[in-house]
């Protein structure tokens, strides 16, 4: 297979990819409910009727529609290909039957490892406000495979509300062909890899965009942080992403949400896995604002975040910088006023 992304074919894979994922997904649906892969309402979460899981089936479908028609074949290729499908088929089974989190995390690193000692697929070196930290053996090993892991749980963890994981992954995908177009690397594996997540990802997000028919369940949300993850490997090391602040800002809500969860919970006492109902969608619920607004808020957000590493990368490094200062000192206040980090609950009932 010799297949080469250009300006020509950049819709094409789009289309493609989208068009699949969209016509799978009826499909999909329909054995989720067959074989009883649903997300049953309970206190924690946001919708009232059982929903359908195995979304992530048609994104990952689609990925590998995407694959065979776009993309060229190689060891990193084949490695990412295994260490998503043993993602996708563990996810798979915990969204039939819930799975501990000590298992997940033990096939999280195993997939890690496929990409990192097959696939050579290793950060050796990464840059951030002018500094340059060099890594070498066998930490470099050791900090691909937690930055892997450290990214499929955000994402993961982040599942919370239809269309916010499809979409943030969207902007992703989205940014990231954005900053190859740039500077014109747009046929390096890390760009193929975004357009064809981009298109599978769109045809989800038909589906799951409030009010949603479909969950992607933990096979598409684990998929996706792992496909990002390895993305953001293949960026550093083609040139696309020059810093690591180019994904640190794209992914800013995500890592944002999971560094101050865990943070919350070891204020609790309780387990950094622990599931809540304190995370930034949830902030935006409790101001009143609707499932559909709140997705929107966090989208444009995102967007903000992600046209910070464009400026960043197009040369306006000071400017990057500041604005992203900025926008972390607004997260803060966000933080100090509402419950994401502390309870605030007996505050309010003195004052009442």
């Amino acid at each position: 297979m010799n297949f080469s992304v250009n300006g020509n074919n950049i819709f094409l894979i789009i289309i493609a990819t989208f068009l699949t994922s969209a016509i799978l997904m009826p499909i999909i649906k329909t054995v989720a409910v067959h074989i009883n892969a649903m997300d049953y309402p309970n206190e924690r979460k946001v919708h009232k009727t059982p929903m359908p899981r195995l979304g992530g089936v048609a994104i990952f479908l689609s990925f590998l529609v995407g694959y065979m028609l776009f993309a060229n074949g190689s060891v990193r290729m084949l490695s990412i290909l295994i260490a998503s499908f043993v993602i996708v088929l563990m996810g798979i089974f915990d969204d039939i039957n819930p799975l501990k989190a000590r298992y997940k995390f033990i096939v999280q690193i195993i997939a890690a490892c496929i990409t990192t000692f097959y696939g050579h697929i290793v950060l050796n070196d990464i840059s951030i406000f002018g500094l340059n930290l060099v890594f070498p053996v066998p930490l470099n090993y050791i900090f691909t495979i937690l930055l892997v892991v450290a990214i499929t749980n955000a994402m993961n963890l982040i599942d919370g509300l239809d269309g916010l994981a499809s979409g943030i992954s969207c902007i992703y995908f989205a940014t990231i062909a954005i900053i190859a177009g740039i500077i014109n690397n747009i046929g390096g594996l890390d760009v193929t890899l975004s357009l064809i997540m981009l298109g599978s990802t769109l045809g989800f997000l038909a589906y799951n965009f409030p009010p949603a028919s479909i969950f992607m369940g933990d096979s598409g949300s684990q998929f996706l942080g792992f496909i990002i993850a390895i993305i953001s490997l293949l960026g550093f090391k083609g040139t696309t992403i020059t810093s690591l602040i180019v994904p640190l800002c794209i992914l800013a809500i995500p890592i944002f949400d999971v560094v101050l969860a865990i943070l919350r919970r070891l204020i609790k006492g309780e387990g950094i896995m622990k599931a809540d109902k304190e995370h930034f969608h949830h902030q935006l619920l409790k101001m009143r604002f609707s499932q559909r607004k709140t997705i929107l808020i966090i989208y444009a957000i995102n967007i903000v975040f992600a046209a910070v590493s464009i400026f960043y990368v197009l040369g306006d490094n000071q400017l990057a910088i500041v604005i992203y200062l900025l926008l972390m000192i607004l997260l803060l206040f966000f933080v100090l006023k509402t419950d994401i980090l502390f309870d605030h609950s007996h505050k309010k009932k003195n004052q009442k």
